[in-house]
């Protein structure tokens, strides 16, 4: 609406007029009090106009300024509204446990900050239970049994429950123990009391990262294929590499077992007579990088896994491990969608 558009206020009265005139005769209505009534409405359109006409604001101080919420109040560089806070559907529900622990001691306990800024996580509405938001401070709950998001991340509340990258050296077997006396990933936690395993494996032959928990959800949907978390691989394999190879793999191989193709293919580096390519994949069949780039007719020189969705092996050095962060198990939980 334009500043020097009357305002429907303004104009109301004077129509209201005419109309209370025209009815004050009228052989329905008390002819008594017709007179006053209708004489009503030019009093309070006169006051109307008095107290701004049709080139002021109408404010209670009849200033100038442009009414709150108009073209004028704000500049073009200011929001006009907060983001709008994530609310439940449907009906509340109460995730209320008086036998629990109170939220944000968990959520300060499973390091995601102070209990101060926990508790303002939960107010400003950024914290979720078993899917529902949660703005109370007051609010109890069961670690065991209830699941917690901050920001749509999972947060694991289970102080028992162990997340671990480990660096894989060459010639160790994928299994927490050997028949046959050859070194093992169980000879690397010998002194830890909590039972591990391995995420998937790596025969003794490829190096690299290996997840070892005793979160076994989590484990058996991140080896799983149908949830199609990828894995990456470096390869070093005899070059030079035909332009056309990453389109033959992306399209699929057959292999003995079945069709494979992978995610992505590319060279990362070149020498004379060898190149250093990087596969990703979702597969976890037995040497199955090795299979499908001897398909091709580049069979594996060497072999190092790199990551295992979200967990990179950075500068881990080979046979040291490091426990997860809060973040990293949250983005592990995100992808194997828990």
């Amino acid at each position: 609406m334009s500043p020097q558009t009357p305002r429907s206020g303004d104009g109301g009265p004077r129509k209201g007029s005419s109309s209370g005139g025209s009815s004050g005769g009228g052989p329905r209505r008390s002819g008594g009090g017709s007179s006053s009534r209708g004489s009503a409405p030019q009093r309070r359109s006169g006051s109307s106009q008095r107290s701004g006409g049709p080139h002021r604001s109408g404010g209670p101080q009849g200033s100038g300024a442009p009414q709150r919420g108009s073209s004028g109040t704000t500049k073009p560089s200011q929001p006009t509204r907060l983001p709008e806070r994530r609310e439940p559907v449907g009906p509340p529900i109460d995730v209320h446990d008086p036998d629990g622990v109170r939220l944000q001691k968990l959520l300060a306990a499973a390091g995601v900050g102070s209990r101060r800024v926990c508790e303002n996580l939960i107010t400003a509405g950024r914290v979720e239970v078993d899917g529902h938001v949660v703005t109370e401070l007051g609010v109890r709950i069961d670690p065991d049994r209830q699941v917690v998001h901050v920001d749509g991340t999972r947060v694991q509340l289970d102080e028992s429950r162990l997340y671990l990258a480990f660096n894989k050296p060459l010639g160790v077997v994928s299994t927490m123990s050997d028949d046959l006396g050859r070194p093992s990933v169980g000879d690397y936690v010998l002194n830890r009391k909590e039972r591990l395993f391995h995420v998937g494996r790596l025969d003794a032959d490829t190096e690299g990262l290996l997840l070892l928990t005793n979160d076994g959800d989590l484990a058996h949907r991140l080896q799983h294929p149908s949830y199609g978390v990828p894995k990456t691989y470096l390869a070093q394999i005899p070059g030079p590499v035909p332009r056309d190879i990453g389109k033959t793999l992306r399209a699929g191989i057959e292999l003995e077992d079945g069709p494979v193709k992978v995610d992505s293919f590319k060279v990362v580096d070149s020498a004379p007579g060898k190149a250093l390519v990087e596969i990703v994949l979702h597969e976890g069949r037995k040497h199955v990088v090795r299979r499908l780039l001897e398909a091709v007719g580049h069979p594996v020189i060497t072999l190092v896994r790199t990551d295992v969705g979200p967990i990179h092996l950075g500068e881990l050095r080979s046979g040291k491990m490091r426990p997860l962060t809060r973040a990293e198990v949250g983005r592990l939980y995100e992808a194997a969608g828990l």
